[in-house]
């Protein structure tokens, strides 16, 4: 029984070189899965789509599955913080607040959603060591609303969604003559409740008055002042709680990080992430879109309980033929009509091998055993996949069962065995525009055998003319995509499905060589020619493993 995760979306894929039967059975399967577990299985290719499974994709208006390239942990498989932003106009003691309320150390600085910068506990402790201007408040454009705020005081008369704009901050501690000498226009003026003091600020124009440790201001002081647009704050503090404070009414935007910031995306690997950490000191790394808009927060602790991808493979169970990163996903099951080979999983897997032509063939009879009829589409799909992969019966993996599902399927989607077969296999030959490189991997296998890196390629034609005409395209380009793709081998095969035959292109040093010995023929043969061999599962991919092992 597979433990799967109802919160994440299950992967169905085929293998690196998609044919028609790794195609159409990933969507048969993510469709089965999906109605029998009530979690969202989605099918995936991890390759370009050929030509045959085009056509069949396009008969049937099926979408293609998107392309997966890499399995890797991502961004997304990680439970992300999520922190509402502030704007940058709040005050920095508020920013603190939240940070202690919620147990963090960053907080997002947003506007409409999207990240400006990001206010942390360290620069809010560099702004008590650093500052030393008395003129702070105005050079940060500190709202009067936050003033009050901060100090727990009462706005009296005035425009609290003001700004102080000029002047410093002074404490009216001394004499009239002397407060004369220190305190300047549009200054903002800590005093206590001496009506005298009050009266010379608003003679000397000051922007604002901070009234301290008083629980009312005569009406007299508040009228003058309100003729002079002078705003007053009375609050219970005492002055020098007041003085102390007043600091941390200044707007997080004057001390939050605005450039140089490092950021993520949903889709960057992880691996990526953790470089990037390991050279930074920063606890919290913000995530956005490719708008800037905030997504939340990762750190180093929460790459530890990154959620693996989850997904089931079909049609190979081979490594070299798997998508990229295999081995830091969970396979929940494997689907598969192959020989057994080098997947390797962290714990037990579902996993269905049968000797039969065609993994669609099993794909049906879990549709059967799961007591559901797949409706017209789901059945031409796999009827198409029997087809392909059995060359309509004529490969030797064809078993009776693959014919006999084939045509119960064909039923199911009122479709003609033999026209299908027919259009299908004309569509797969018909490699116009393709470069040699592209034609080669069309349908292409990746094996290693005694740490020999080989690869088989296959196009099926009924046409001999069209199978010459390929082979005249690729055979000058053999050598070059071989050493471009680190292979020590490859074959490719030119099968003629009406005569039944493979013409068998060798490149590699010691590759024709190991054929002819395989297949017990001349070695002066020129070209190989493989009467009655089709299948490159059944009939070339044993003999040259067996001629390499030995």
């Amino acid at each position: 029984m597979t433990n799967i995760d109802d919160k994440k979306e299950v992967y169905v894929i085929g293998h690196k070189n998609p044919d028609t039967d790794s195609i159409c059975s990933a969507i048969a399967y993510a469709v089965l899965k999906t109605r029998t577990t009530g979690v969202q299985h989605t099918a995936k290719r991890a390759g370009p789509i050929n030509e045959e499974t085009h056509y069949v994709l396009e008969h049937f208006q099926v979408k293609a599955p998107d392309y997966l390239s890499d399995l890797r942990l991502q961004v997304r498989d990680v439970d992300l913080r999520h922190i509402d932003g502030f704007k940058s106009n709040v005050s920095i003691r508020t920013a603190w607040e939240q940070m202690k309320a919620n147990n963090i150390n960053t907080l997002p600085v947003t506007r409409d959603g999207k990240l400006e910068g990001l206010i942390t506990v360290g620069d809010i402790a560099r702004s008590y060591m650093n500052v030393y201007d008395s003129a702070i408040l105005s050079a940060a454009r500190t709202q009067y609303r936050n003033i009050a705020t901060t100090i727990d005081g009462t706005i009296l008369t005035g425009n609290e969604h003001s700004y102080l704009m000029d002047g410093k901050v002074s404490i009216a501690a001394s004499g009239p003559e002397a407060m004369a000498e220190l305190i300047e226009e549009n200054d903002l003026v800590i005093l206590g409740n001496r009506m005298e003091a009050q009266k010379v600020a608003i003679d000397l124009n000051v922007s604002c008055m901070v009234i301290c440790n008083v629980k009312e201001v005569d009406d007299e002081i508040i009228r003058q002042a309100e003729e002079k647009q002078i705003v007053v704050i009375m609050t219970p503090h005492d002055t020098f709680t007041a003085a102390r404070l007043i600091n941390q009414s200044i707007p997080i935007k004057h001390f939050m990080t605005r450039d140089g910031l490092f950021s993520f995306g949903m889709n960057d690997y992880i691996d990526d992430v953790k470089e990037v950490m390991a050279k930074k000191k920063f606890r919290d790394f913000p995530i956005i879109d490719d708008e800037n808009n905030m997504l939340g927060f990762i750190s180093r602790r929460r790459l530890l309980y990154a959620k693996k991808k989850q997904v089931i493979l079909v049609d190979h169970n081979e490594k070299n033929q798997a998508v990229d990163g295999i081995e830091e996903a969970e396979v929940l099951e494997i689907i598969d009509h192959h020989r057994l080979s080098s997947i390797e999983t962290m714990g037990p897997v579902f996993f269905r091998n049968q000797p039969v032509g065609c993994t669609a063939t099993i794909v049906y009879q879990m549709y059967q055993e799961a007591g559901i009829v797949p409706d017209a589409t789901v059945a031409a799909l796999l009827c198409s996949a029997i087809l392909s992969d059995t060359l309509m019966f004529r490969s030797p993996t064809c078993t009776p069962l693959d014919e006999k599902i084939a045509r119960e399927l064909a039923a199911i989607a009122d479709i003609d065995v033999e026209k299908l077969a027919k259009e299908m296999f004309n569509a797969g030959s018909n490699l116009k525009g393709k470069t040699p490189e592209e034609i080669i991997f069309l349908d292409f296998k990746q094996f290693s055998v005694n740490e020999v890196d080989l690869g088989i390629g296959q196009v099926n034609s009924m046409d001999e003319d069209e199978l010459k005409a390929i082979k005249e395209k690729i055979l000058p380009h053999m050598e070059v995509v071989m050493e471009k793709h680190n292979l020590n081998m490859i074959f490719f095969m030119l099968t003629n499905i009406i005569k039944e035959s493979t013409e068998l292109i060798c490149c590699g040093t010691g590759a024709k060589e190991e054929i002819l010995m395989a297949y017990d023929m001349p070695l002066n043969t020129k070209d190989v020619y493989l009467q009655g061999v089709v299948s490159r599962k059944k009939q070339l991919v044993p003999m040259v493993v067996a001629a390499i092992q030995q």
